[in-house]
This record gives structure tokens, C-alpha cells and sequence, in this order.
């Protein structure tokens, strides 16, 4: 992914979401395009929701510290004990300009979302991150710069919050809480989309700091819709196809996810040929290393490229050359 990148939801996410959809499509009881369509939409809104509320996350953070220097001072006050707080981390800019964001505020209070179940991820994130040795560097600084901040933010987001089990606990929670799905799952692809932001961030930016759009634009989300369209449409086509090209391997020993994925690649090779066909082919193979077996990406590859073969003979692939 580019760093000049606008959008939060880019082709690459659009083909795992189009793959888990027509996955959830097959394996539930309502077979319906429309319901299939609807379940796709709301897949891309929930991972919009998730990049917005793990923004909101350092405000959180922030807060929650600035509590607990209170807590500090009513202590030092009821023992008698002199308490001088360092104010270096809830100082900081950065969860300030968050905070003042009118289009994420906007957006978190129109879909009702809150981090009250979640508070255990924030507890637990500060416990750890004033343990170390980043954060200790940051609270000694005289006066921290905005790239000290932006450098600090990164960090949390990039060491702690990334593959962080308080987190995934959290978001199960939230998930079910705030009528969400695949936070869990999204979670570190997220995050990285968040670290992109927080880099673009200025000192200068007050409330409209610039944060990613859902779609860069409506050919985005039309891409897949139709990428669906043509999964669903084209499945019983491409389900002899892909039976002709195992040769001696029986289909029903397919892993599913595999399946899955072949239906959804072969549609976008057959269908999109503004696309080429080498990246249309490596989008997938990604995408089984990240979401199936562990040789799962050798074996689609493998019967992509047979079947690939197969249409160029009988004349049938019309897809541009990169």
C-alpha cells in the first residue's frame, strides 16, 4: 500500500471482503443476492467503523491517563504527600487534534459508538505502555516536539495495539455490543491504516484533520458489488472449471476458504478485464496466505494457472497483458 493512500477501503480489501461474504453466502440458509449485497455493504461499513474508533483510541488513552493523575493528586492530598505530575503524555497534541475532529466526533455519535465495553483495552494498554522504555524517553523530555508526539502515537499503535490479545478480547466484546463484525479479524490491517493517518497528521491541522474516506469513490464500491454479482452468477460456470483442472483430486476435498477464493478470482478474471491478469492471480494467492491453510496459496496458484491455460486455448480470456 502507497503512503499517499486517500481511501480506507482499497481494492485489495474489497477482494477479502467480496471472499468472506460469498463465504458467509454459501454457508448460511439465505442464498438471496440481495442478502449477499447487503451483507458486503455492511462488512465494508464495520471496518470503516473499526479505522474510526481506533483513532478515537488516543483521545481514550489520553483521558484515561489524565485520570488517573487525578486519582494521583486526591492521594497525595489525603496522605499528606507532595505529587508532582508529569504532564508530557496527556499534553499531547495529537489526541487533542483527535478529539476535536468534528467529522470523526460526527461519526462516532451517529453510529453510537463508544469505547465502554472496550475500557479493559485502554486499562491495560497504559499499564504497559508506561512500563516502557519509549514512552519513559517521551516523559523526560522538557518539552516534547510534534514529531516526538507523532513518534510516541506510532509506536503505541504499531508495538502495543498490533497483535494486542487485551485488545482482540476487547473488540469481541464491542463487536457483539455495538452490532459490528470483524473487528477481530481486521484489527492489525486497521491499524496500519491508522499509523498511515497519524503520519499525515500537522501541527497546524484544528478540526478537520485528514483522515481516510470509506471509497475514494463510487468505482470502488461498484467494483465490488459487481465483484459479487459475478461470483454469485458465475458460480455454477466456474465450479466446472475449477472440477476440470483438479484432474485426479476429488472437489469435496477442497478446503472451503479455498473453494471460496477460487470462485471469487476466477469471476474477476473472466469478468474484469480492465484488470491484469497477473495482479488479479497475486491478489488472491495473498489472499489465501492470509486467510487459509498454509500451503493453500501454492495449490490456487496451481489450478489459477490450469485453468488460465484452459481459457487461453479455447480463446475465452480476454484480460489485459500488465
Amino acid at each position: 500500500m502507497i503512503f499517499n493512500i486517500k481511501n480506507m477501503i482499497n481494492r485489495t480489501l474489497v477482494r477479502t471482503k467480496v471472499v468472506q461474504t460469498l463465504f458467509a453466502h454459501y454457508s448460511g440458509n439465505d442464498h438471496t443476492t440481495l442478502s449477499a449485497r447487503k451483507t458486503l455493504l455492511n462488512k465494508f461499513s464495520s471496518t470503516y467503523s473499526l479505522y474510526m474508533m481506533l483513532l478515537s483510541f488516543a483521545d481514550e488513552l489520553t483521558t484515561y491517563a489524565e485520570e488517573q493523575i487525578s486519582e494521583n493528586q486526591k492521594r497525595a492530598i489525603v496522605l499528606h504527600q507532595p505529587y508532582n505530575a508529569n504532564r508530557n503524555f496527556v499534553n499531547n497534541r495529537i489526541a487533542q487534534q483527535i478529539f476535536n475532529n468534528h467529522r470523526l466526533r460526527n461519526y462516532l455519535e451517529n453510529e453510537h459508538l463508544r469505547w465502554d465495553t472496550g475500557m479493559s483495552a485502554i486499562e491495560s494498554t497504559y499499564r504497559r505502555l508506561v512500563n516502557t522504555s519509549f514512552y519513559q524517553e517521551f516523559m523526560s523530555l522538557d518539552s516534547p516536539t510534534y514529531e516526538d508526539e507523532k513518534n510516541l502515537w506510532r509506536k503505541i499503535y504499531g508495538l502495543l495495539l498490533s497483535d494486542s490479545n487485551d485488545l482482540i478480547s476487547a473488540l469481541e466484546e464491542m463487536e457483539v455490543a455495538l452490532d459490528q463484525e470483524g473487528w477481530t479479524i481486521d484489527c492489525d490491517m486497521v491499524i496500519t491504516y491508522v499509523i498511515k493517518t497519524l503520519k499525515r497528521f500537522k501541527e497546524e491541522d484544528t478540526d478537520e484533520l485528514p483522515l481516510l474516506a470509506m471509497f475514494s469513490s463510487e468505482e470502488e464500491l461498484n467494483f465490488g458489488k459487481n465483484l459479487l454479482q459475478w461470483s454469485i452468477e458465475q458460480t455454477k460456470e466456474n465450479q466446472d472449471l475449477i472440477t476440470k483442472a483438479l484432474h485426479n483430486w476429488e472437489a469435496d476435498r477442497i478446503a472451503y476458504m479455498d473453494y471460496i477464493i477460487l470462485l471469487v478470482a476466477l469471476a474477476e478474471i473472466r469478468k474484469c478485464n480492465e484488470i491484469a491478469l497477473e495482479i488479479s492471480m497475486n491478489e488472491y494467492i495473498e489472499i489465501a496466505k492470509e486467510y487459509s491453510n498454509e500451503k493453500s496459496h501454492i495449490f490456487i496458484n496451481g489450478v489459477l494457472n490450469r485453468i488460465v491455460n484452459d481459457l487461453r486455448e479455447e480463446n475465452k480470456l480476454f484480460k489485459i497483458k500488465r
